[in-house]
């Protein structure tokens, strides 16, 4: 059970949690909006991947950050990036503006997220986070039922600005009421004879190698967004940003997640590749459903509600006590359920499904998210020595953002490739012509879902290495042991 001050601080958690949920439900609902007005129909998915590029280095630096001095410092930081992020994106005259307002508020996103992991981690005990993660997840629901219809409305008969000037104050909100249930958290203390860790990196060094993770991430967004026609400039700004991004990395990832070691490394390994897959395809739900299926702004928008709802669906099965079964096995079948999921959206882009059962097929890959993403996040405190929470938590979203920002990167260099010289979001979406560069718009779609479903199978093969060679009696711990089973 969970009572008292924990329900508060539980609570206010939760709230901070709906607010970046129907913020995010929002910006990808009016997302398609803002691109016509805006002039960035081409370079749509940066809106998308520069919040999660942004966002990677708002997680380096919040894993040490709660780890020296505890959470309660990075929550402030991350409140007022987030927030004033939205602000900027409320009033950009221009699209580059906008994006630099997404980048700002995935700095404040990235710092949030893992300071409330380490919240989570010192203040509730082992045996209860697989509920709280789910009553974390639950948080979506509100955003997923409301966040697109209200987006859709605020974005086309009043203004798209008010989706990120409305929320920015609420946060601030929210974050004075949490803050002080927080402030009594210090650095965490290490374990009773726990070893010596030399080879931590310093705050500072974390930081520079985030730095350049965020900046090769980005290079290689924007690079990718030009390459075709071919040109020089774009394929160096793809090849120095890969090898940034590879240079800077190993080192604030758990030794072997690279190569998805059995463990621990497994774990941080199976996050982003199930992001890879579900939000590379899931960026690009609305705008197929508005370009090539001719649905208002609104309806499309309700496909994100489905994935929510299966979501949260997913989360609550993997934190019943009644529930029976390893972990990784439950994380293979979420990655099965993603592949699925993100298969099927070939049927509409082509015609072969309606447009409106994207709702459904997009709730079945919600469901594996809920059932995976939450068990990696247990599995990562578990697994954690407590003076190691922050970082891991940090590797764990690390991963969990540039998994993202791959499949987005990736699903938008095939866009833009075959996007061409762009007319009007209104005019593309009456002709069903995606940009005139081809004959059918919805081949470019099923190109781009068909790939990122690959993704999920790859998840689910990974997701089995998660077990410890010969079981979890020679694996890590009894915590470990004891959060391989979902009802723990």
């Amino acid at each position: 059970m969970i009572r008292g001050e924990l329900r508060v601080a539980l609570a206010g958690i939760v709230a901070l949690v709906t607010l970046v949920a129907f913020e995010a439900m929002a910006v990808s609902t009016a997302m398609p909006v803002v691109a016509d007005e805006l002039g960035g129909l081409r370079r749509y998915g940066l809106a998308f991947s520069l919040f999660l590029t942004a966002s990677l280095l708002g997680t380096v630096l919040a894993g040490g950050w709660a780890d020296a001095h505890g959470p309660r410092t990075p929550v402030v930081g991350g409140l007022l990036a987030f927030a004033g992020g939205l602000v900027l994106c409320g009033t950009a005259p221009t699209f580059t503006v906008l994006l630099v307002g997404r980048a700002v508020s995935g700095l404040g996103g990235g710092l949030l997220v893992v300071s409330l992991y380490a919240v989570v981690g010192a203040v509730f005990e082992e045996a209860v986070r697989p509920r709280v993660f789910a009553w974390i997840s639950s948080a979506w629901v509100l955003p997923a039922v409301i966040g697109p219809l209200a987006a859709g409305w605020l974005a086309t008969a009043w203004s798209w600005r008010a989706v990120f000037l409305l929320v920015a104050p609420l946060a601030v909100v929210v974050g004075a009421v949490l803050l002080p249930r927080l402030w009594h958290l210090g650095a965490p203390a290490p374990e009773a004879g726990a070893p010596e860790r030399p080879g931590l990196l310093s705050q500072r060094a974390r930081a520079v190698r985030g730095l350049g993770v965020a900046a090769g991430a980005g290079l290689a967004q924007a690079g990718a967004a030009e390459l075709v026609p071919l040109r020089v400039l774009p394929v160096v700004s793809v090849l120095v940003g890969v090898v940034a991004v590879l240079v800077a990395l190993p080192a604030l990832l758990p030794g072997g997640t690279l190569r998805a070691e059995r463990g621990l490394p497994s774990v941080i390994a199976v996050r982003g590749i199930m992001t890879a897959g579900f939000f590379g395809a899931e960026s690009y739900v609305p705008l197929m459903l508005v370009l090539e299926r001719g649905l208002p702004v609104t309806l499309a928008g309700l496909a994100l509600t489905g994935a929510a709802m299966g979501w949260t669906l997913g989360s609550a099965l993997q934190g019943r006590q009644g529930l029976r079964m390893d972990r990784s096995r439950l994380m293979a079948v979420g990655g099965l359920l993603v592949a699925c999921a993100v298969g099927l959206l070939v049927l509409p882009s082509l015609h072969l499904l309606p447009g409106m059962a994207v709702l459904a097929v997009w709730a079945v890959g919600g469901l594996g998210m809920g059932l995976t993403l939450s068990s990696t996040s247990v599995l990562t405190l578990s697994m954690s020595p407590p003076d190691l929470r922050g970082r891991h938590s940090a590797a764990l979203q690390l991963s969990d953002a540039l998994g993202a920002v791959v499949g987005i990167g990736v699903a938008g260099a095939v866009f833009a490739a075959r996007l061409g010289s762009a007319p009007d979001l209104h005019a593309t979406a009456a002709t069903g012509d995606l940009a005139g560069a081809s004959s059918d718009g919805g081949v470019t779609f099923a190109l781009v879902f068909g790939g990122l479903s690959l993704v999920g199978l790859l998840a689910a093969a990974v997701a089995l290495r998660v077990r410890p060679a010969g079981g979890w009696e020679n694996g890590p711990g009894t915590g470990a042991r004891a959060a391989s089973v979902a009802g723990s």
